[in-house]
């Protein structure tokens, strides 16, 4: 029988942690975090943990500030839980490494939704067949869920991951925000979702072009979109 995926809850909140660990628990191993410095002490010791629901208002260390250090020993997903919902914060939290957002008050709907996007691309990754695919000094192993450039290992988020691999299976075409935003994030298309492609697509380029203001591998094409050629 498969092991259950193991998500860890960080929350200073002990009432916003039992909500998520009933709501969760029939379906996921759980573990507990009480703050940002705790979170990223479990998951130096637990890197196998498979997603990350982090809280984004927390005394002393906050969640973006915990991200930060999780994405130097994990790439497992980030669903950030917050009650704000300003695009500034959205964008704040997407360039710290994170994956996903929900709001406070959230349904448990749209909470377990969520979860289980993460975690079923997270998966398909990791059990993918070997393929690899050159790009110039661009070296992208879909097996070992790795990018490289120039023989120097790229530490891209899984959602920067979902993004190459999407554009790269449709090279040469060109796809608009709502394609790449339902594509990767399983997600209907919403006015505020334009700005988390952008900003995901500008993390990346940071990561994967000699000159990010200049990109060559992951091209804008004016009024249309991205494209892989």
């Amino acid at each position: 029988m498969a092991s259950l995926a193991h998500i860890l809850i960080v929350d200073d909140d002990p009432d916003i942690r039992k909500v998520l660990s009933l709501l969760l628990k029939p379906t996921y191993s759980l573990s507990e975090a009480e703050n940002g410095v705790a979170a990223v002490d479990f998951i130096k010791e637990n890197p196998g943990v498979d997603l990350i629901i982090l809280d984004v208002m927390m005394p002393g260390m906050s969640g973006i500030e915990a991200c930060v250090e999780i994405r130097k020993y994990s790439k497992a997903p980030v669903l950030f839980l917050t009650a704000k919902s300003a695009e500034e914060d959205r964008i704040s939290a997407y360039s710290s490494g994170g994956d996903d957002f929900l709001s406070k008050p959230f349904s448990q709907a749209e909470l377990l939704a969520k979860v289980s996007s993460l975690l079923r691309r997270y998966m398909e990754y990791r059990g993918k067949p070997e393929e690899v695919v050159e790009l110039g000094e661009l070296c992208v192993d879909f097996g070992n869920h790795t990018v490289t450039n120039a023989g120097v290992l790229l530490d891209l988020t899984d959602k920067e991951h979902a993004i190459l691999e999407y554009m790269i299976k449709n090279r040469g075409t060109t796809l608009n925000a709502k394609q790449i935003y339902e594509a990767v994030w399983e997600e209907v298309y919403l006015p505020g979702s334009g700005s988390t492609v952008m900003v995901h697509i500008l993390n990346l380029r940071r990561k994967i072009e000699a000159d990010p203001s200049n990109p060559k591998i992951l091209r804008t094409v004016w009024g249309k979109g991205y494209q892989i050629d």
